[in-house]
């Protein structure tokens, strides 16, 4: 584990290496939890056995102890700042592949295109939030702005929507809701062929 400084704070990372990897996968935490939810572990698991090298990124806002996150503009500068530090050691010379759960997929996202990443991998995209039915305040356009390769993995009853595939996106429906807990095995196949692909 290393303590990353950002404009915001230090920012916290927990390094899991693939032998001879191939490539990094960068995740951040959603808003309420931090980087050790069911579907991070399973992820990292899955793409160290394939070869990819993980780093789990707790945002500022989480190692001050804060429950509520910061707002995104921080959000994405520390980020910015944890993937620099990266790039220039554990990770250099790696292909960047970025992501998150829920607000985590959504800075990934934001970011996508000035981290230089290849590909974004989302966990539980909140499309809106719960009950929400203005399209003025869909968060979907933060996800249509990725012209990267780009997967998401959602529950079939995440109140949070469901985001439609798109010409780089691919949509894996899996049992469950927005914590994506109920069936990690279809979580895991859907991450590991997705990986295959890169």
């Amino acid at each position: 584990m290393a303590e990353v400084d950002t404009p915001h704070g230090p920012a916290r990372v927990h390094l899991h290496p693939a032998e001879s990897p191939r490539a990094a996968l960068v995740l951040m935490h959603g808003a309420g939890a931090g980087v050790d939810g069911p579907d991070l572990v399973a992820t990292t698991e899955v793409a160290v056995a394939e070869g990819v090298s993980v780093a789990l990124v707790e945002q500022p806002y989480r190692v001050a102890g804060r429950k509520a996150p910061a707002p995104p503009a921080q959000l994405d500068a520390a980020w910015a700042a944890v993937i620099e530090y990266l790039r220039a050691g554990d990770l250099a010379g790696l292909p960047l592949i970025v992501g998150g759960r829920s607000l985590g997929a959504r800075v990934a996202c934001r970011s996508a295109e000035s981290t230089g990443a290849i590909a974004v991998l989302c966990l539980a995209f909140p499309v809106h939030a719960p009950g929400q039915t203005d399209p003025a305040k869909s968060r979907l356009s933060e996800l249509d702005a990725v012209t990267v390769p780009t997967l998401v993995v959602q529950g079939k009853s995440d109140p949070f929507g469901m985001p439609p595939p798109g010409p780089n996106r691919e949509v894996v429906q899996v049992e469950g809701d927005h914590g994506l807990k109920k069936d990690l095995d279809a979580l895991r196949e859907a991450v590991r062929d997705w990986l295959r692909k890169r």
